[in-house]
């Protein structure tokens, strides 16, 4: 349990919200044993690096994170936006790997 800015106690499975499988990320996971993962907004690379470490009990080398923008969309005749969202990428000891399927 680790608490965020606002003060918000967030659980292992709450840090990490789903695995991003691209073909980019299979890449990155196969050649730089990196895995990318849409994380809670409000977790810090600390709180990632211990869910990742817990849930898949891994050892984490480094953990580089984005805040990724909504884009504008459109509906008909009305704009909308899709919603911004945090995507981490954590890189692996090289003994250590990670199967999504």
């Amino acid at each position: 349990m680790s608490a965020t800015k606002s003060g918000i106690q967030l659980e292992s499975h709450m840090v990490i919200r789903r695995p991003l499988v691209t073909e980019k990320g299979v890449h990155a996971s196969e050649a730089l044993n990196a895995y990318a993962f849409e994380v809670h907004p409000q977790a810090t690379k600390v709180d990632i690096k211990k869910a990742v470490e817990e849930l898949w009990e891994v050892r984490v080398v480094a953990v580089r994170t984005q805040t990724r923008k909504g884009k504008p969309r459109r509906a008909r005749i009305a704009m909308g936006r899709t919603r911004s969202w945090k995507k981490a990428i954590v890189k692996l000891h090289e003994d250590d790997r990670i199967s999504f399927f």
